[in-house]
């Protein structure tokens, strides 16, 4: 219960902190003048990120004698980001539960791919973040500033509204590190649990095509970060911006959905509205573009997600016919 209503709450209470002030009429405004092209291809690089990831694990399952079905990897990633809506980082468990139940691979080797998978992405954060704050350093610098880093800070955001979101940003990672520890406390009395976990984690040193798994890493990636760029030739206001100030801006919001809360909702907002504003965009369109790019990878996500799951059953329906 605490782990479905805090994340939910978390997000709202920074959302209605970000956004108390603003004129909601604004938004429909900006809607009605999108461009609908960027858009579009906007969203199809949204989903093949998606369906990437989807290709990607069913490699890591490789090593360990399992042929899975591509759409099922698939729709099993669709479903995983759709469960993070509710509960933030259920998904990894929910696609391995799919796995086990529509192709019959343990639980424990499955999760233990995804851990693998999760370090490297981790890496790739870290690989992206360096490059973005080496180009952008005075933009980065000014940035933590307002963001409650210093005592001088008169921005949008004021020092003390900063520290606020941290510290509750904060407080949510450290409840659900809690959460992972006691779970983890429970996993290490079974030790065929973990047996089957350490050869899950293991498989990628056994893969034949690494470098087939490394162009798909880089694959995932471009498509999360072109799913983001694009967003910036949907509006006037921020057509204009540089390609090093969208990876800027990409790196923080990859950071901020660290933060327990739906799909990073508030601080993620408060990352992207920050970073415009030190770009020149103005508080009300930088909030906009916020929302309404947030919101709608929100719903392609939760679209995705029950897409997938009409796909599973209807899959399972036919297995069952097959069988009969």
């Amino acid at each position: 219960m605490v782990k479905t209503v805090l994340p939910i709450f978390l997000g709202a209470l920074i959302l209605y902190m970000i956004y108390a002030d603003f004129d909601f009429t604004q938004l429909w405004s900006a809607l009605q003048g999108m461009d609908m092209f960027w858009f579009a291809v906007s969203t199809f690089f949204g989903i093949m990120s998606h369906v990437i990831r989807g290709w990607r694990w069913k490699l890591t399952l490789a090593p360990l004698g399992y042929r899975p079905s591509s759409s099922v990897c698939v729709n099993a990633i669709f479903v995983s980001y759709a469960a993070n809506l509710v509960i933030p980082r259920v998904g990894e468990v929910s696609r391995c539960v799919i796995l086990e139940q529509h192709e019959k691979i343990p639980f424990a080797q499955s999760l233990g791919t995804v851990v693998s998978e999760r370090l490297l992405d981790t890496l790739m954060v870290l690989l992206i973040t360096a490059v973005a704050v080496i180009l952008q350093w005075p933009v980065f610098c000014t940035f933590l500033e307002n963001a409650g880093f210093s005592a001088n800070s008169e921005t949008l955001f004021s020092s003390m509204g900063g520290w606020l979101i941290i510290l509750l940003s904060t407080a949510a990672i450290a409840v659900l590190l809690y959460f992972l520890v006691r779970k983890m406390t429970l996993w290490k009395r079974f030790k065929s649990f973990l047996s089957n976990f350490i050869v899950g984690v293991m498989s990628l040193s056994k893969m034949k095509n690494g470098w087939l798994f490394v162009l798909e890493t880089v694959g995932i990636w471009f498509c999360y970060f072109m799913q983001f760029y694009l967003c910036f030739f949907c509006f006037g206001f921020s057509e204009g911006l540089s390609l090093e100030a969208a990876l800027l801006l990409f790196v923080a919001g990859s950071i901020a959905v660290v933060v327990p809360t739906p799909n990073g909702a508030g601080p993620w907002h408060f990352a992207i509205i920050s970073i415009m504003i030190l770009y020149g965009v103005a508080q009300t369109d930088a909030s906009v573009f916020a929302l309404i790019v947030h919101s709608t990878q929100t719903l392609l996500v939760a679209v995705l997600g029950i897409y997938a799951l009409i796909m599973l059953q209807i899959g399972k329906t036919i297995n069952k016919r097959t069988d009969l």
